[in-house]
């Protein structure tokens, strides 16, 4: 195998595939990229075996091949290359020989051919929808994925198409997420996915702003061929819980808050709410919200946020991590915050699809 290749495009490619690999490789041959030459593209793949990425880009391939190297430090080394033309060549033991300007590496691979193959999805159900549309979803839901591995059906989003809609939903137990967008795809192909965390993560690395992302989705994998890459994941098995009968079917009170003036008091309110267990108190009176914590041994923080309010008096607790996640991911100016007493789940909503449900916390008394 024989090729030369631009310092910018071989990173370009490296940096969409490396993430995938893991530090702690089961088997030495994924902690290498698969390299493939041949038709003017260098095409380059890894995989964990529960999640794998590819991509192309262009390369002079004077002799086609493939081989497998060490990807992260291929990515080390082509990211130090002093000059902007690279010469790679493989020979029949796969030991590779890289030179750029006065700069020569040589390293030594595994076969290609011993490489584990991504599957194919030719009977698969097909959808389509913009890449910014999706990327927007996952920014909206993914901080909701539970991280209890005993609940592993809660480690990832579900994802649902169902009614002509795209639903998202990340749930950790005390707080739901979702996102829903109306696609088109025939009734026929409708099904219900649980994408793992780690997919999402690098669906949203390889998600741009422009763009079609088409979906194929089987009953036990997915993959997402979007720009000049393809991911592709095993799906987590199992029944995710009805989402839909923890959302209120009516609340109370509407209230209308400036999301940023909202984040920002709650982010210094909470800079006394030292731990996981601590809270910030909302106490609604006549156009305004008082916003406060306290812990004992420490101190007290409060301050008031202006708002149209003419309901009853009252407050409520949240865990105040879970309160800003939405509101650091949110774009919007302004939000809905929907709520019924001070026990009850509280509710927050957009102009858009996106609603947010979280669980109250009693209130702490400092």
């Amino acid at each position: 195998m024989k090729f030369r290749i631009t310092k910018d495009d071989f990173l370009d490619g490296l940096q969409q595939v490396q993430h995938v690999v893991s530090s702690r490789a089961t088997l030495p041959i994924l902690s290498n990229v698969l390299l493939e030459a041949r038709d003017g593209e260098l095409k380059l793949t890894t995989t964990d075996l529960d999640v794998g990425v590819s991509c192309g880009v262009s390369a002079d391939v004077e002799r086609a091949g493939e081989t497998t190297l060490p990807a992260r430090r291929l990515a080390s080394i082509i990211r130090e290359l002093p000059a902007n033309d690279i010469d790679i060549e493989v020979d029949a033991k796969n030991v590779a020989t890289i030179r750029s300007g006065p700069s020569f590496f040589r390293i030594i691979g595994l076969p290609g051919e011993d490489f584990p193959r991504l599957p194919d999805f030719q009977e698969s159900r097909e959808f389509k929808l913009s890449q910014a549309v999706l990327r927007d979803g996952l920014k909206k839901t993914s901080y909701a994925i539970s991280t209890d591995e005993t609940r592993y059906v809660l480690n990832g989003i579900f994802a649902s198409f169902r009614d002509g809609k795209l639903s998202l939903v990340a749930t950790d137990g005390r707080r739901l997420a979702m996102v829903e967008n109306e696609i088109e795809f025939p009734q026929s192909q409708e099904i219900d996915i649980i994408i793992p965390t780690k997919a999402v993560s690098e669906l949203q690395r390889l998600l741009g702003n422009e763009g079609e992302v088409k979906i194929f989705a089987s009953e036990s994998q997915v993959a997402f061929e979007l720009n000049d890459a393809v991911l592709i994941s095993k799906l987590i098995e199992g029944n995710y819980p009805n989402y839909r009968q923890v959302i209120p079917a009516s609340t109370k009170e509407r209230i209308v808050i400036d999301r940023d003036m909202l984040y920002t008091i709650v982010n210094r309110v909470s800079l006394l709410a030292p731990d996981k267990t601590s809270s910030v108190k909302l106490s609604f009176g006549p156009d305004s919200i008082e916003i406060a914590s306290s812990a004992q041994e420490i101190g007290e923080a409060q301050e008031t946020l202006p708002v149209t309010y003419s309901g009853s008096e009252f407050s409520i607790a949240f865990n105040p991590d879970f309160l800003m996640a939405p509101l650091r991911a949110l774009s919007e100016d302004s939000i809905y915050l929907d709520l019924t007493d001070e026990m009850s789940p509280g509710v927050i909503r957009t102009e858009g699809s996106f609603l947010y449900v979280l669980m109250p916390m009693r209130i702490n008394q400092g």
